[in-house]
């Protein structure tokens, strides 16, 4: 009895250790610690890769999408707009097409209805002992077990579905509140944001302005 109480412990621990919905953690660019820099026309640009943890982290892997945040200086003698008055770019020149908010959104969530996986432990049955009784001159021994999936299957899932949903809904509100794509800079303005791209690697980025 012991051991399949061991193995059943053990088997729903894996579950939630590895399964479990990931919490979202805010990004707060406006504190983040930028180490990387470039500048051009008295325009700054700080950006910061690895702002995502846990299952966001790993859908950036999977898809090659990076969320970077990045902070913007604007000493120059005008309004900019990023796009119009200024692009980024990669080290080597190419230009860095950014992610709609909505895309990113939409690629790097997590996924509520995967949770759904757990309603078959409702079926799982806890092994508590044997029972003996004597009928006519015979002994009937009996297996005694605890309905324990009907706790886990359901509260397992819609725990862990609440969970990525209220994720979920942190992290849009990030991607939109620091959205910055055609967002007006003014002269003497620092501004921070959230933005997306299209890549598998961390290279160096550069603010090219306009001419």
């Amino acid at each position: 009895m012991k051991n399949t109480i061991k193995i059943t412990l053990f088997l729903v621990s894996l579950c939630l250790l590895t399964s479990c919905a990931s919490k979202y953690n805010k990004i707060n660019p406006e504190t983040t610690n930028y180490l990387s820099k470039s500048s051009d026309k008295n325009v700054t640009l700080e950006y910061k890769y690895n702002t995502l943890e846990k299952k966001y982290f790993k859908k950036e892997l999977k898809y090659g999408v990076k969320l970077l945040s990045i902070k913007i200086t604007n000493n120059s003698e005008k309004d900019i707009i990023l796009g119009t008055d200024f692009s980024l770019t990669y080290e080597n020149g190419n230009g860095i097409v950014l992610l709609d908010a909505d895309y990113v959104f939409k690629t790097l969530k997590q996924s509520p209805a995967s949770y759904l996986w757990y309603l078959p432990l409702s079926f799982l049955q806890l092994y508590t002992g044997t029972t003996t009784t004597q009928n006519g001159g015979y002994y009937y021994t009996e297996n005694k077990t605890f309905p324990i999936g009907l706790i886990l299957g359901p509260g397992l899932t819609l725990g862990n579905m609440l969970a990525a949903g209220d994720a979920n809904n942190n992290f849009k509100n990030d991607l939109t509140e620091f959205d910055i794509i055609n967002k007006t800079i003014r002269k003497g303005e620092t501004v921070y944001g959230i933005i997306g791209i299209r890549t598998n690697q961390y290279d160096s980025i550069k603010i090219k302005m306009a001419n």
